[in-house]
């Protein structure tokens, strides 16, 4: 009795022991397929778990946690779009909209194609971005703005289109250098 009940136990502790060993396997296996997109690297990690005898996977293992990659692949694709994101941002002023070039924020021209990226204020002589209305600084009205249309009660055309209510569009001097400049290339 007493040799079946140890032969029972060293059965139960090997089954037990080879669901460990396997749970490990799988686990390694989902893990790196998190991590990694190569195919080989993910079978040779698998294979550094898988070659340790069930109970002795504890090198293995601990060589797979030292070496595996810190991300998954959806943590390091999160981290490149917050990267992009606010690199965008802080690109956004400081290019060139013709010639993509990094210029500084307080230049109106670009050095590299001499494209006009800002307006002087004509009282004060602060540079101006094209987007803005009047200076922030003294509140002069930019030449050649078009102030945003303000939300009104919606009116209805009574007869056909004249002349007047269709008022040709002038484009900015940055717009018209830069189509200007587009076509002589």
């Amino acid at each position: 009795m007493e040799e079946q009940l140890v032969i029972l136990a060293g059965v139960v502790a090997g089954i037990w022991a080879l669901l460990l060993w396997l749970s490990v396997v799988i686990w390694v296996y989902r893990d790196i397929r998190d991590r990694i997109r190569d195919s080989s690297l993910q079978t040779l990690s698998v294979f550094v778990v898988l070659m340790f005898f069930p109970g002795f996977n504890l090198p293995g293992l601990s060589l797979y946690l030292l070496m595996r990659p810190r991300e998954t692949l959806e943590e390091a694709y999160a981290r490149s779009l917050e990267e992009e994101a606010l690199l965008r941002e802080l690109g956004d002023e400081g290019s060139c909209p013709s010639c993509r070039r990094l210029v500084d924020k307080d230049f109106q021209f670009c050095p590299s194609c001499q494209t006009q990226l800002r307006d002087q204020c004509t009282k004060c002589e602060r540079l101006l971005s094209f987007s803005w209305v009047a200076c922030p600084s003294c509140g002069t009205a930019r030449p050649g703005a078009v102030p945003a249309a303000q939300p009104g009660p919606a009116q209805v055309p009574t007869g056909p289109p004249t002349q007047t209510d269709q008022e040709p569009l002038e484009a900015s001097p940055a717009t018209q250098e830069v189509e200007a400049t587009r076509f002589q290339h």
